[in-house]
């Protein structure tokens, strides 16, 4: 074909017919040898020739119509026929081939008209060769099948989900049609197979959920849900689109949960009440991940939690309340003994749940507040007279004293008083816990009954850490007091060694109290007897020697020992 010769349109287009033949036939499986790079450089050339003849022989705009009615009489005469006499997933394989030879052709015959794409099309704004190659398919027949394509996917989804083995790939190339006809929008996707999809699922579950609610216990029920779960997401990432991941597990979750949350926890026998007191911990741990999925879903678990939570320590009072009463005939110091098992057994309580909240709860706030609200409630009722403060205080005391009950290696006594501390959050009057506490740390002191003065100090910096420094200001200054006593005591006995003539010739421990620190305590006039009064006097003079300026009058112990 001679480029300078004028092409007329007949003419060109017959050539051009020839082209398109041979890519349907090619399409179509029919013997046809391939596009020799010389076949295709013909056709395009026959394209751009015909674009760029001067007026009346410039034929852009017929050839950009012909370029779609070649697309449109194939989509009729071929692609439709060829549609329309399959049914379910045949025609969905058929429909897959026909898209995939429809980009085909819409790459080539884009190819051979490329020309009008630069100039024509551009200078008018026009859509282009490639949108109007899909557009065809889109509006011949996408529109035609749609529903019926949409319609044989879910139905094929609904098998997969009650066993059947479908084929995921096919329905993966389908999907992709709803999302490539959209050309960059998720508008056909959507409303055409995601909206209808997402109704069906909701019915297929809301009928599930209505028998296994009846038939399960709870721990069932969940283990199907989950799994269920599991197979939407998985789903998804086969073949669904996955923009659709958030609405599905939406849908499944709100009919599975949901709408029988309150039946489903409230279950007779294997509700959260029955997994709670049976210690069902890799249910609990279910449960937690199941309902933290729905809006508000953790707040009616958190409620029971609270609930067994609540139950469990007052029942626990009431045990040490019925054990403190049978033994009031005894001695005071077996019931102080029933006491002390009470607040282990408050430890173990609070060590139990607290593993629950961090671990089968995953340490969420919801939980932490519903524990701490369940020990407040009952730690603060006392047993047998004794608030939970002094019995606090005197727990403490026998863990730190010389000879108490608890016989513990250092690790264990850090750590259960780290617990005490801990418990402590939960007593309203704290004051009254530091009253105690100050006391029996006084006695402590006092009479070197103390066991660990590392232990003594650890407890006033959980406690500071805890209540802050006000709190522990007066306990850490009686510990200073008895630190101090012990540095005066080596001094004193240095100094009578340096001044033998001051000596009194009795032993002599004194322990200087700082006023305002110490609890006080009721003074008594005591006539002490003359080596005594000498004793007094010796130390006073000792004491004014190290320019101390502390009086000696306000609330001083003296430890004499003969």
């Amino acid at each position: 074909m001679n480029q300078r010769s004028t092409i007329d349109l007949e003419h060109g287009w017959d050539f051009m017919q020839r082209g398109i033949t041979k890519l349907k036939n090619i399409l179509e499986g029919l013997p046809e040898p391939q596009f020799s790079s010389e076949d295709y450089m013909m056709l395009y050339t026959t394209i751009y020739n015909m674009c760029t003849q001067k007026p009346p022989h410039d034929y852009s705009q017929q050839l950009y119509d012909k370029y779609r009615e070649a697309f449109e009489e194939y989509i009729t005469t071929t692609v439709l026929p060829s549609l329309r006499e399959k049914h379910d997933e045949f025609m969905l394989r058929e429909l897959v081939k026909r898209w995939s030879n429809h980009k085909v052709m819409v790459r080539w015959l884009s190819r051979f008209f490329h020309y009008l794409d630069r100039y024509f099309i551009a200078r008018r704004s026009l859509p282009g060769l490639n949108e109007v190659g899909l557009t065809c398919f889109r509006d011949q027949v996408y529109q035609e099948l749609n529903g019926k394509v949409r319609d044989a996917v879910i139905s094929l989804i609904d098998q997969e989900r009650e066993g059947e083995q479908i084929d995921r790939a096919l329905l993966k190339n389908v999907l992709d049609i709803f999302v490539e006809i959209g050309m960059g929008s998720m508008d056909y996707y959507e409303n055409d197979f995601e909206a209808a999809m997402l109704k069906d699922t909701a019915a297929y579950y809301s009928r599930k959920a209505s028998n296994w609610i009846l038939e399960d216990s709870c721990p069932d029920y969940m283990l199907k849900a989950e799994e269920c779960l599991k197979r939407e997401k998985d789903r998804v990432s086969h073949y669904l689109h996955s923009s659709s991941e958030t609405k599905l597990l939406e849908k499944v979750q709100h009919e599975l949960l949901s709408v029988y949350a309150t039946q489903l926890l409230e279950k007779d026998y294997s509700g959260c009440h029955a997994l709670l007191r049976d210690d069902k911990v890799e249910d609990l741990s279910r449960m937690y991940r199941l309902f933290s999925k729905i809006p508000r879903g953790l707040d009616p678990v958190a409620n029971i939690f609270k609930q067994h939570v609540t139950a469990e320590g007052t029942a626990l009072v009431k045990q040490a309340e019925d054990a403190a009463s049978n033994k009031k005939a005894e001695k005071r110091d077996v019931v102080g003994l029933q006491e002390q098992v009470f607040v282990r057994k408050v430890i173990e309580l609070h060590d139990k749940y607290l593993a629950y909240v961090n671990n089968c709860f995953q340490n969420h706030t919801l939980f932490h507040k519903a524990l701490k609200e369940a020990f407040e409630l009952f730690c603060n009722k006392g047993v047998a007279g004794s608030s939970s403060a002094e019995l606090l205080a005197t727990f403490c005391d026998n863990i730190l004293k010389k000879g108490g009950s608890e016989k513990l290696s250092d690790e264990a006594i850090e750590e259960t008083l780290e617990k005490v501390v801990k418990l402590l959050a939960y007593i309203s009057d704290k004051d009254l816990f530091a009253e105690f506490y100050r006391r029996k740390l006084a006695r402590r002191l006092l009479f070197d009954n103390s066991a660990n003065d590392e232990h003594e100090r650890s407890v006033l910096r959980k406690l500071k850490q805890q209540c802050g420094g006000q709190f522990t200001s007066k306990m850490e200054r009686m510990v200073t007091d008895l630190t101090l006593a012990r540095e005066n005591q080596a001094s004193f006995e240095e100094y009578l060694s340096n001044n033998p003539i001051a000596n009194p010739g009795i032993d002599l421990t004194v322990t200087v109290l700082t006023t305002g620190f110490w609890p006080s305590y009721k003074s008594f006039d005591l006539n002490l007897p003359a080596e005594m009064v000498k004793c007094v006097e010796v130390f006073k003079e000792f004491y004014q020697t190290k320019g101390s300026t502390g009086n000696l009058h306000g609330y001083t112990l003296w430890e004499l020992a003969t």
